[in-house]
């Protein structure tokens, strides 16, 4: 019984000590930034950057003797204690000995009301808490791989470096692609200290859009009174159950459009407090290609003609566009870009542009002919359109053609011996004779390849050939014509 007892003693420590350790949170290495003293005037303030090294926990366990780096100053090492462990995510504790950190960046906060409209109620008393006397600081966070974007801010006992979040705002969604006409949820969540005297007396969300200088205000809410601002854009949402239960901030779009790519911001209010989060949007849909003409027309050696292949509806606007040739033995090769044209922009937002290859059959060596393809290159993903060339009169006839010639002659021989049979029994002589034959003889010739130029003179017809199989075949009925003469 004894022995039982001690190793599920055994068991329990080591449960503990591997939960601990899978649950460690990290050594952060960031940058001190903040502003000169003593600098006037109407140019930027001059900043100064040190390291510095943030240790994190999630209990406020007493402060340890931490012995600091030699490129690091004792006062820039602090001790962050963060309740809800949203600075123990995994992106924020590279595996020991990685060469890739997460950034960080650390500057000093000083609290102050707001004066917007629907973060402003949270500031009615016109008397600044005791609370407030500390020291503060706001921190930037953005974990490995873009997976998580943190801002906090901390508080500290004056002449301490023993802080402790009291706001975090976070996202998952650092970098987001949607397609065209989908739904889309850009992620933000706040947590505030429960223990904070600041968390009881309200907040307030702000969503804004920038793009290229552009900006403009998406939605606000106000926690405290429950009430939206008078602008909010079409078809944004907050699931505000979710705000209030779980401090689930998201942004919601129901429907993506062009116009929405660019860059959101998340900022969360409480009385005095500011913290936000941004992340990207870029709306996505592939290009849809069209080849005209469409099928191509036969070519025949030495012949040029024009194809024009149009993407349509795509965005953003980088696309590539390039032809290619496939020819009967399977071997690909590129035939350029063609002539490109301007991009135009749809109603919706979306862009179009096309391209036009000159093709010459005896410059390019087509060959018997083969597959032309469009391709396009874009963010969305690569796109192909391709059409059948087929080049007569290049090469002599197959086996299979030659077998369908003979299998041609032979009914062609049955009907010129029916007509020859019919105009003998009829008694007619032999010009009239002649004369049917070669009528039937210029039907008969009435084949894709051959020009038949059947004139009165006694020479005879005279007969072009483009294709050395019908070639062949016209050989074939003229030796049967004269056989029934």
């Amino acid at each position: 019984m004894m022995n039982i007892s001690t190793i599920y003693t055994l068991c329990l420590v080591a449960a503990v000590c591997c939960g601990e350790a899978c649950s460690s949170c990290p050594v952060l290495e960031c940058w001190f930034v903040q502003e000169k003293t003593g600098r006037g005037g109407g140019l930027a303030a001059a900043t100064t950057l040190e390291k510095s090294l943030l240790h994190i926990q999630t209990d406020p366990h007493p402060a340890e003797s931490q012995q600091a780096p030699p490129d690091i100053h004792p006062d820039r090492v602090y001790l962050i204690t963060d309740p809800a462990g949203t600075l123990c995510h995994r992106s924020l504790n590279p595996p020991r000995g990685s060469v890739e950190k997460p950034q960080c960046e650390i500057n000093p906060f000083l609290p102050q009301p707001s004066t917007l409209k629907w973060a402003s109620p949270l500031t009615d008393s016109a008397s600044s808490p005791i609370y407030l006397q500390a020291d503060w600081f706001s921190t930037a966070l953005q974990g490995l791989n873009g997976q998580l974007a943190v801002s906090t801010i901390t508080r500290a006992p004056t002449a301490t470096k023993e802080h402790r979040v009291v706001l975090s705002v976070t996202t998952t969604t650092v970098s987001v692609q949607s397609r065209l006409g989908g739904p889309v949820l850009l992620d933000c969540g706040l947590w505030a200290d429960p223990s904070s005297p600041l968390s009881g007396s309200g907040f307030a969300v702000e969503w804004r859009y920038q793009f290229r200088g552009d900006g403009r205000l998406v939605l606000a809410y106000d926690g405290k009174t429950d009430r939206l601002a008078d602008v909010q854009e079409e078809g944004a949402t907050l699931d505000y159950e979710g705000l209030h239960q779980r401090g689930n901030a998201s942004l919601i779009l129901r429907e993506a459009k062009v116009r929405h790519s660019g860059l959101y911001i998340c900022t969360v209010y409480l009385p005095y407090l500011v913290a936000q989060v941004t992340m990207e949007l870029q709306v996505v849909e592939p290009p849809s290609l069209s080849i005209h003409p469409s099928p191509l027309p036969l070519a025949v050696p030495g012949q040029s003609f024009t194809v024009q292949c149009e993407a349509s509806g795509f965005a953003p606007l980088a696309l590539e566009l390039s032809w290619e040739f496939k020819g009967t033995d399977g071997k690909s090769r590129p035939l350029g870009s063609g002539s490109l044209t301007g991009h135009r922009q749809a109603w919706d937002g979306t862009y179009s542009q096309s391209t036009r290859l000159e093709l010459d059959s005896a410059e390019l060596d087509l060959g018997r002919g083969g597959e032309v393809t469009c391709v396009a290159v874009h963010l969305g993903g690569t796109r192909r359109a391709s059409v059948t060339l087929n080049v007569i009169g290049f090469s002599s006839p197959s086996i299979e053609d030659s077998m369908a010639m003979v299998g041609v002659a032979l009914v062609l021989y049955g009907l010129i011996k029916f007509v020859s049979w019919t105009v003998t029994s009829s008694g007619s002589d032999e010009a009239g004779q002649r004369e049917k034959v070669m009528i039937l003889f210029k039907l008969l010739t009435n084949h894709k390849g051959i020009i038949l130029d059947a004139s009165t003179q006694t020479t005879g017809p005279l007969i072009r050939f483009y294709n050395p199989g019908t070639s062949a075949l016209l050989f074939v009925v003229c030796v049967l014509i004269s056989l029934c003469i």
